[in-house]
């Protein structure tokens, strides 16, 4: 029971980024140490963490992974920072860009599909790159949203939008 348990939790936790295509497929994690706690539902990844699930990899000092009673689970990876690269579905004739990030924390909500990243928060998808102290990533919705930080009146955000080409207007040229 402990075995289906763990490997259920952890395959989860990376669904909220990945490509369709990976849920299908093994969750690998390496680190130095691993806690089990069956009866909290909760498993503890410390030391050079290496989480890799299809074309998902985040790389963590700390992931904590939850699953509450209905099997969803809520994940929190923590380091200085903790960096994940995936790659998205493709969307509309082009190909699945690659995303990555880094933050000191980033939680994943699987019942929610939403993804935080806080305390320097950077992500790239596509060249085009946002960073501020708070971003949320709403997965259903396709919705991001940066800010200077939760409750944070000071600091800025910033974006790095790149020219789009349209393919026809690529061909002319």
């Amino acid at each position: 029971m402990k075995r289906v348990w763990l490997a259920a939790i952890l395959s989860a936790a990376c669904v909220a980024w990945a490509e369709k295509a990976d849920r299908d497929k093994p969750t690998q994690i390496e680190a130095n140490r691993l806690s089990a706690d069956d009866t909290r539902r909760m498993n503890i990844f410390e030391g050079n963490v290496v989480l890799t699930k299809g074309t998902i990899v985040v790389r963590a000092e700390r992931i904590v992974v939850h699953q509450d009673a209905e099997g969803y689970q809520s994940s929190t990876a923590t380091g200085n920072p903790v960096r994940f690269r995936q790659r998205q579905d493709p969307k509309e004739g082009r190909d699945g860009a690659w995303v990555d990030g880094e933050a000191l924390r980033i939680e994943i909500d699987d019942r929610n599909s939403k993804i935080e990243l806080f305390e320097n928060a950077r992500v790239n998808r596509d060249g085009d790159e946002v960073a501020g102290n708070y971003i949320l990533v709403d997965q259903r919705s396709d919705f991001f949203s940066v800010s200077a930080g939760k409750g944070s009146s000071g600091g800025r955000v910033r974006a790095v939008i790149q020219p789009k080409i349209n393919p026809a207007d690529a061909e002319k040229k």
